[in-house]
Parts: structure tokens; C-alpha cells; sequence
């Protein structure tokens, strides 16, 4: 993944065909956008390396962070109806992304019937991902929340052949905050009381999960041993 700008989940044949449609990469510094709200859609960005944050700019001011993108992530999937970018992207540490042209890629998605059934899963994806979003804001305690931030970014990273259990966040508590619903102070709380239970081990922006099944105990609405 780190010699093709592709996304999870293309079979080898097909990898050829789209790598060829990669002309440019962008490298970004920590903070940088890769495009706003409005920005003409022209593009489709595979994470090739580093980290991005999906956020919107709410009229006070504050920003709402959507969602977190890792390495083989696309970005930019939810412009393609209405042709302008519907939210701002911007990098979480220093990344690079490969722009794939978006004609171009949807042409080649009606030739390659693993890349159609590929792209029709990402953007059905999209959708669920709001939907799960949504009921998780809506209906799990602040404990689940986290519990179930943790679970998916452990999932997320084991897929992409890394640590499961030892990562480091590239996020920072405020952020996890806003994209879970959450005050700061809440979040920062719960970190301490999941480390207290001995379900994680954490120091700064290192995280070691030490008991993924009482994770998934805290999910299921158990409690964190105290």
C-alpha cells in the first residue's frame, strides 16, 4: 500500500489499471487543508501515508469533526452528487495523498466490475458510517462512545497490518471529543477511568489496550472494572 495509491480492498489486476490514473501526490503539513467546504470536486484522494480529519465549520465558529481517514482510506467520496466538496479535510500530521481524477475514475469503475462493486461498497459505506454516527451520538453513554472509538481504530489499524493493541493517537483529545459528542474534560475523564479499570494503558498519546474484551464488555453496556 505504500508503493500504490490505492484503496483497501482492489484486486491485484485491477491495482495496475488505477495506479496508472495517479498523476500527482500532495503532501501536507499538520493542519493543512486538502480542500474546504465549496471547493469544486474534481478529485478523489487516496491516504497514501499520515492521517486526515473530515470536519465542518459550524456558523460560531466551531468546528465538527466527521470522521478520521488512515492509510488506503478514500477521501472525498461524498462530493460526487452535487459536485462540490460538502465538508473540509485537513491533515492530522504530516501526509501525503495521491489525487485520483474523479471522471476518470468512475469511467474506469464501469470497465472493471471489482472496482464498481468496490466503489459502490465505499459510498454504501459512507452512508452507514453516518447512520452508526448517528446512533452512537444519539444513544450510548459517554463510556460506549469511547469504547467503541477505541474498538474501531484498533480494527481499522490490524486491518492495515498494524499493532492492534499499541498505537498512537494522531488525534488529539479535543478532537476525539468533537467527533464523539463529547466535552473535553469528558473525554480526558474517561481515558483515566478506563486506565484505572486496567482496560488500557495510556501516557500522553500512547495507547496499549490491555483488555479488549472488557472493551467490548464496556460496548455491550457493562462497566469498567474500578
Amino acid at each position: 500500500m505504500g508503493q500504490f495509491c490505492l484503496p483497501l480492498g482492489i484486486s491485484p489486476e485491477d491495482a495496475k489499471r488505477i495506479d496508472i490514473l495517479v498523476k500527482e501526490r500532495i503532501r501536507l503539513e499538520k493542519g493543512q487543508a486538502l480542500f474546504n467546504i465549496g471547493d469544486p470536486f474534481s478529485a478523489v484522494y487516496s491516504v497514501r501515508f499520515g492521517s486526515l480529519k473530515t470536519l465542518f465549520v459550524l456558523p460560531d465558529g466551531r468546528q465538527q469533526i466527521t470522521g478520521f481517514h488512515l492509510p488506503g482510506d478514500l477521501v472525498g467520496l461524498d462530493s460526487v452528487v452535487n459536485q462540490s466538496h460538502m465538508s473540509s479535510v485537513r491533515a492530522l500530521e504530516d501526509t501525503e495523498v495521491c489525487v485520483i481524477p474523479a471522471m476518470e475514475l468512475i469511467t474506469l469503475s464501469r470497465e472493471l466490475p471489482s472496482l464498481h462493486i468496490q466503489f459502490t461498497r465505499l459510498l454504501s459505506q459512507e452512508i452507514s458510517n453516518d447512520h452508526r454516527k448517528l446512533l452512537m451520538i444519539g444513544s450510548l453513554r459517554a463510556e460506549e462512545r469511547l469504547a467503541t472509538f477505541l474498538l474501531d481504530l484498533s480494527e481499522r489499524l490490524s486491518i492495515r497490518g498494524y499493532s492492534s493493541t499499541e498505537f498512537v493517537l494522531r488525534m488529539s483529545r479535543e478532537e476525539i471529543g468533537s467527533y464523539l459528542g463529547m466535552k473535553l474534560e469528558t473525554v480526558s475523564r474517561l481515558f483515566s477511568r478506563f486506565a484505572r479499570a486496567g482496560l488500557i494503558r495510556i501516557q500522553q498519546k500512547q495507547v496499549k489496550i490491555i483488555d479488549m474484551d472488557g472493551l467490548r464488555q464496556v460496548l455491550n453496556g457493562g462497566s469498567e472494572r474500578e
